[in-house]
């Protein structure tokens, strides 16, 4: 299994490995079986104390876990059902971090769509790069090895992004938020064409204003990604 790389908003790599087919299968199968464990036990326990619970009851002692089953645990269990304990993987981001209740309900509700439809969730898995499913896609998430996890490797880009002696042009770069970077760089990263230019020289000018930089006459898109450089400069510098 490859492993997928992140570059944090810091500018760090993350490296760590997607869970395979096979051991997200057999989490499931786990899964399953610790639902049929406690249903039975449930049961049992009820019939030897003899506590009629009524229809509420059973909705709520055995329909409402059985359904929110994979949900509970992975909001309150740090993304980890007991079949992914054993097997060893849990629910990530895919920039590494925590999802929050918004990524874990969108997995959960589109559980349905890839249990009911095995084949096409298999065929989602296999074909892409993370091994997401269609719920893991909808929710920015993915299944990763935990043990990778744990030993996750980072390392400063700054070969990657900048020379060890690089002296920053634009001391404001070191004020830039990363929302405000990351529309920079989507802003230069875009199709080439008319509107290209217009959005990047607008941008330009508003950034020269909003930090007081004084406009010394280079171009552009040249000063934006000067800008994009400088602050990595600063954020590595931080780290």
């Amino acid at each position: 299994m490859s492993e997928s790389n992140i570059i944090t908003g810091q500018y760090v790599r993350i490296s760590q490995t997607p869970a395979g087919l096979g051991s997200r299968i057999v989490a499931t199968i786990i899964d399953i079986f610790v639902i049929f464990f406690y249903l039975e036990g449930l049961s049992l326990l009820l019939g030897i104390i003899k506590i009629d619970t009524g229809l509420l009851g059973m909705f709520l002692l055995f329909y409402l876990p059985t359904i929110f089953y994979s949900f509970l645990f992975e909001v309150f269990n740090n993304g980890r059902s007991p079949g992914k304990m054993i097997m060893k993987t849990r629910v990530v981001k895919k920039d590494g971090s925590t999802p929050g209740l918004g990524e874990y309900f969108m997995r959960w509700l589109l559980q349905l769509v890839d249990i009911g439809f095995g084949f096409i969730g298999i065929l989602v898995i296999v074909t892409t790069k993370n091994s997401q499913r269609l719920g893991d896609l909808a929710a920015g998430t993915m299944v990763i090895q935990v043990n990778n996890y744990r030993k996750i490797q980072v390392s400063l880009d700054e070969f990657t992004y900048l020379e060890r002696n690089y002296r920053p042009v634009y001391a404001a770069a070191e004020r830039l938020t990363l929302n405000q970077v990351d529309v920079i760089r989507r802003t230069v990263d875009s199709d080439y064409g008319d509107d290209r230019e217009r959005r990047i020289e607008t941008l330009s000018n508003k950034i020269h204003s909003m930090f007081d930089i004084p406009n010394d006459g280079i171009p552009h898109e040249k000063f934006l990604y000067t800008l994009m450089r400088d602050y990595q400069h600063y954020a590595l510098e931080l780290v």
